[in-house]
């Protein structure tokens, strides 16, 4: 599949270790653009990475013949993981509804990050638990002509517990994701993975995203529907059953859904991660909030 137009930067939040010949900077050594620093020149060094500059100014300090390298960081191709989330409740709404549809947001977001990973000369792989069972559905990073995009759609048949599992099999995973990996994690984590889980992902170095699909009338908050009779769709079997809430009930509901945003918001602060909101399935905006976060990312590195 072509790489579309609708791609966004892809920026780390250290220098990555990847394959050569990629479009990002890398924490190694090599052939790159940006200036890692200089060093005496030893035999065997290419000439062409001598600084004449540099070396005739020192040459002229110490009345020798002294010659500098300029080493470079290698530009590397980024690895990239992209974990969805396919619970029954990840297939609300239709899109014919004024709310957000999660399949269409979810399925625009994957195709956006692994296209934009085809841009930086990278690797996407992709992650779920799809089917309902304990063996994942798993393309792991490997080559651009793998390409997990040409697979018919995934059902919605994943258990509660599916963030959690996909953290735990990509733990398992032998040999293990280099430091520096891209996860993306979609979902509207109103499921939330144990903290733990969070923990052990940073530990390994891996550049975890979460991409939070959440309507915000829903499940962000709650509005006032107090006295109406609303038809709700069951996720699992798709029938619809009317529900009656008084106003004590709508409001203990916001007074949840608002809390349980604050929590998950917390968690990412804590844990010192850069979520991807996204509340709509259009793709210019969903296009918006990824280049929003990339620019972030830019202003905090140039920071550093």
């Amino acid at each position: 599949m072509p790489v579309t137009e609708v791609v966004f930067p892809l920026t780390p939040r250290r220098r990555l270790i990847g394959l050569s010949f990629g479009g990002m900077r890398s924490a190694r050594r090599g052939a790159g653009s940006d200036v890692a620093g200089s060093r005496p020149y030893r035999p065997g060094d290419d000439i062409d990475t001598i600084d004449w500059a540099a070396s005739a100014r020192l040459s002229a300090a110490r009345a020798s013949d002294e010659f500098i390298v300029r080493e470079r960081f290698a530009e590397e191709a980024p690895r990239v993981v992209i974990v969805c989330d396919r619970r029954p409740e990840m297939q609300l709404y239709p899109p014919w509804l004024p709310w957000l549809s999660k399949p269409d947001a979810a399925r625009i977001a994957a195709l956006m990050i692994a296209d934009s990973t085809i841009a930086a000369r990278g690797y996407s792989g992709y992650l779920d638990f799809a089917e309902g069972i304990d063996e994942p559905y798993w393309r792991p990073p490997r080559s651009q002509h793998d390409d997990w995009r040409i697979e018919p759609t995934r059902p919605f048949r994943a258990p509660q517990d599916t963030v959690s599992r996909s953290f735990r099999h990509l733990f398992e995973l032998r040999p293990s994701l280099l430091p520096g990996t891209f996860v993306f994690v979609i979902s509207d984590f109103v499921v939330e993975p144990d903290d733990e889980l969070w923990l052990r992902a940073v530990e390994r170095r891996w550049d975890v995203v979460p991409v939070v699909l959440q309507d915000p009338t829903w499940e962000r908050s709650f509005p006032d529907v107090s006295g109406t009779m609303l038809p709700v769709a069951e996720p699992q079997t798709g029938k619809t059953t009317f529900l009656r809430l008084t106003r004590r009930e709508a409001i203990e509901r916001r007074r949840a859904n608002e809390e349980r945003w604050r929590r998950l918001e917390r968690t990412f602060a804590m844990l010192d991660l850069d979520p991807v909101h996204v509340s709509t399935s259009n793709p210019m905006e969903i296009l918006e909030a990824f280049t929003l976060w990339a620019e972030q990312r830019m202003y905090w590195r140039g920071r550093w």
